[in-house]
């Protein structure tokens, strides 16, 4: 057997030996939690409305967010939800905004009326 021919023998069974390998599998989500990746920064909700968001971000996942509406600035911090979506929470105010890829929502948590629909990043 040549060395040219050796060579390819080893580099075939290197190339076969990588297509048996699996794929990594995707990390479970956190807590049962699903995980978003969404932006920060401006959002632009139905009927003209505002909302900023900042998100403060720990190992991957978003533990708390910072909601600029009305004029002011309300803490929430991530509440496990039965959904798994992202929902985060302040309780003194009761704002809840919850994250779905497509689109933010802001809700009055008292009421659970919303405060801003449709809210898209800019």
């Amino acid at each position: 057997m040549t060395i040219s021919s050796l060579t390819a023998l080893v580099a075939f069974s290197l190339l076969l030996a990588a297509c048996g390998t699996l794929p990594k599998p995707a990390p479970p989500p956190h807590n049962g939690q699903l995980e978003f990746h969404l932006s920060s920064g401006s959002y632009h909700c139905e009927h003209s409305v505002r909302v900023l968001v900042e998100r403060e971000i720990r190992d991957r996942v978003t533990h708390r967010i910072i909601i600029g509406w009305n004029g002011d600035s309300y803490r929430l911090e991530r509440d496990p939800s039965y959904s798994g979506l992202p929902r985060f929470e302040d309780s003194s105010s009761g704002l809840v905004w919850i994250d779905l890829p497509w689109k933010g929502l802001l809700l009055d948590g008292r009421s659970n009326r919303p405060l801003a629909n449709e809210c898209r990043p800019v």
